[in-house]
């Protein structure tokens, strides 16, 4: 039997959510804001990655797989930056 792309793709993808769920609960919340700059960055590439995807001079599925990965990743960097910024907040000089 021969397990085509597609398949492994969504076993890779099961395996990363399980393995990305279990690492995020084991974070200490004082790492919370270091690791969310990261994320953020993470995400930057991702937007990058799938601009260049999502401009493909003929409209296929890649397109719209692309148009949806920037739509998404760029609601995570500015969700995550907020948060950032909020949490930052918390550890400022009191007024």
């Amino acid at each position: 039997m021969i397990v085509g792309p597609f398949i492994i793709s969504i076993y890779v993808f099961v395996l990363a959510t399980f393995v990305g769920f279990e690492l995020i609960q084991k974070v200490p919340s004082t790492l919370h804001t270091p690791l969310m700059s990261g994320a953020n960055a993470i995400s930057g590439i991702t937007i990058v990655g799938a601009l260049s995807i999502a401009t493909n001079s003929e409209p296929h599925v890649s397109s719209i797989v692309g148009g949806l990965a920037v739509v998404f990743a760029t609601i995570n960097v500015v969700g995550g930056y907020l948060v950032t910024d909020r949490m930052l907040k918390m550890f400022g000089k009191k007024k």
